[in-house]
């Protein structure tokens, strides 16, 4: 039975992906984001090929946006059975004691307050209807902490354990909740990390095959699709010459 999907941060990267793949997979699509040029140029390409796709212009750090958008989605896309948190970002690799504080609170407010914010949103109708899946977008960052990643792992560890949180929550339920920890993926991510600096983004895939978006929507479109019994609670996904956050071998 084809889904409602509801994809944060959906203009690039694995969320572009991830709307791709679900449309591929005959699902509708709630696609958000900031962009809203972006988000029109989404919808048109989906929906040329076929798919049902409705767009909602917010920033998951404006809790009082996110609430005002989902409260006016037409009653008939209302039950969210896929709610994919994938809106994140990081900024900077300095040492902890050179870092930015105004750049710690987008990281923070982005990677942990906008998730929990989609979650509140969502959830609560999932629990009432005993059905849904969250699929939230972590990192192998989350599982240990690397040079000058400080402050954006701890923000994937903190998903890492909402995530936990939330499958606790809802284990008396059908409600199913998975967490994707990618490792290096190549998106604008990185061009986003070092403030437009293109070079230093392209010099972090030299030697190395990464990931693709594509890559990590296929693992959630897995997950989503997976028996109602079968709850796919964690996947780390790893380059194959990369061992952990830490660990690349460049040839």
């Amino acid at each position: 039975m084809n889904k409602i999907v509801l994809i944060t941060g959906a203009t690039s990267g694995i969320g572009l992906g991830c709307a791709r793949k679900f449309a591929d997979n005959g699902d509708k699509l709630i696609l958000t984001g900031r962009n809203e040029q972006k988000l029109s140029e989404i919808q048109k390409e989906l929906s040329d090929k076929g798919a049902e796709v409705i767009t909602l212009v917010f920033d998951v750090r404006q809790r009082e946006q996110a609430k005002q958008a989902i409260s006016q989605l037409p009653e008939e896309w209302q039950a969210i059975d896929v709610l994919v948190n994938n809106a994140g970002l990081a900024l900077g690799l300095e040492p902890e004691y050179q870092g930015n504080p105004d750049e710690w609170e987008t990281m923070i407010d982005t990677n942990i307050k906008g998730l929990l914010t989609m979650t509140r949103l969502i959830v609560p109708g999932m629990v009432e209807r005993n059905s849904g899946h969250i699929i939230n977008i972590g990192s192998v960052a989350g599982d240990a902490a690397y040079a000058g990643g400080n402050v954006y792992c701890a923000t994937k560890a903190a998903v890492k354990a909402l995530t936990d949180g939330l499958r606790i929550d809802v284990a008396d339920t059908a409600v199913r909740v998975t967490n994707l920890k990618p490792g290096l993926v190549e998106t604008n991510f990185s061009n986003i990390r070092f403030r437009g600096d293109t070079e230093r983004a392209s010099n972090l895939y030299k030697g190395i095959k990464p990931l693709t978006g594509d890559d990590i929507a296929d693992v959630a479109v897995y997950a989503a699709n997976a028996p109602a019994h079968v709850q796919i609670a964690e996947v780390l996904i790893l380059a194959t010459h990369q061992a952990s956050g830490s660990v690349i071998v460049r040839k």
